[in-house]
């Protein structure tokens, strides 16, 4: 499954929701009939898509798993899933963000520095978030501080032109 939006808050009286969009492609949510929305409690519920309106940056939605700004309101926080699809085709050096979460990464000698938890979006750059033996640290995304992302063997390798010593993390 790949998130394509969060659910921010209830709008409206007919239990519709205003949602972030978390996709780069255009349309995507024009496009929808069924989705999963997955809650912070660990609750999936299979609902489908029953209007769409972009206002701004986000979107106004209405889905037929509730129909009352109450029980919109018990999804507040949840991501709006998709199925993956099959052919995720890109550009070389592009990645999407749920093939990183969840990554081993690696320091320049091949030993596991931890692991990639999640990515924060920042208006210059994306962050990785680092967690090691309970403590996190932050990776800027950037190219000169990465060595390569290598899905096919499930690991992302740092170069050797920084000092990853995590005694320090924070």
């Amino acid at each position: 499954m790949v998130a394509i939006g969060k659910i921010l808050k209830p709008f409206g009286v007919r239990g519709q929701v205003r949602v972030e969009s978390l996709s780069d492609v255009p349309n995507r949510f024009e496009k929808l009939e069924t989705v999963t929305l997955a809650c912070s409690n660990g609750d999936r519920v299979e609902t489908t898509v029953q209007s769409v309106r972009q206002i701004g940056e986000g979107y106004i939605l209405g889905f037929s798993a509730f129909s009352t700004p109450e029980a919109a309101s018990e999804f507040r926080g949840a991501l709006i899933q998709i199925q993956e699809e099959p052919d995720l085709s890109r550009p070389p050096g592009i990645f999407f963000q749920f093939e990183l979460v969840g990554l081993p990464v690696e320091d320049q000698k091949g030993q596991t520095v931890g692991t990639v938890t999640d990515i924060l979006d920042y208006p210059h750059q994306q962050v990785f978030v680092i967690s090691h033996e309970g403590q996190e640290w932050l990776l800027p995304a950037r190219k000169e501080l990465i060595e390569c992302i290598d899905l096919p063997n499930n690991r992302l390798r740092l170069t050797a032109n920084y000092s990853w010593d995590l005694s320090n993390a924070l």
